[in-house]
């Protein structure tokens, strides 16, 4: 069954990469979501003056790979304990969003962040918002696949390739073969 995820964890660069690379997923789009301002451009965001986050909208097969499993790679892929911030990258912008697309999905994320809150998994509160997903805009073209078109940019080295590294260390099984 097809099913639609939407998540915020830092630079959409990041996130982009990390769930294009899952098995059942179909597609990844980066784009802006949790804002005010309609169609926003990547330099308004920028500003963090729109409200939107940087987010993906992941198209997924729960058949394959259910959400409950989206969520705990969202959660060990980024820090859901900073505030507006993943490494270098700050702004509201930059912060912990999981845009809930039904009752269970908003039951799966709360359960999930409550399980890793009470088995102390993180050293600090989870400051992830978990609310209701109302739109998303698609990011401009350059965006799409950035990782993978610029994989010997300073930024993809030094933040986007380490949390691959982590995702083939801790779900190995869960990768699309060509990616291994």
């Amino acid at each position: 069954m097809t099913e639609k995820a939407t998540f915020a964890g830092g630079c959409f660069w990041c996130t982009e990469a990390i769930f294009k690379r899952l098995k059942g997923v179909i597609s990844v789009e980066p784009g802006y979501s949790g804002g005010t301002k309609e169609n926003p451009t990547y330099q308004e965001v920028s500003t963090g003056e729109t409200g939107h986050a940087e987010a993906i909208q992941i198209t997924f097969d729960s058949t394959i790979i259910p959400y409950s499993k989206l969520l705990d790679i969202f959660w060990h892929t980024h820090n859901p304990t900073t505030l507006n911030q993943q490494g270098a990258d700050r702004g509201t912008q930059y912060r912990s969003v999981i845009f809930y697309h039904s009752p269970e999905q908003q039951k799966d994320a709360e359960e999930s962040m409550e399980k890793l809150e009470n088995d102390h998994t993180f050293t600090d509160p989870i400051v992830t918002q978990i609310v209701p997903f109302e739109k998303f805009y698609v990011a401009e073209n350059y965006h799409k696949d950035y990782y993978d078109s610029n994989k010997s940019a300073p930024y993809c080295n030094f933040v986007i390739d380490p949390k691959l590294k982590k995702l083939l260390d801790e779900y190995a099984p869960l990768v699309k073969e060509e990616y291994k």
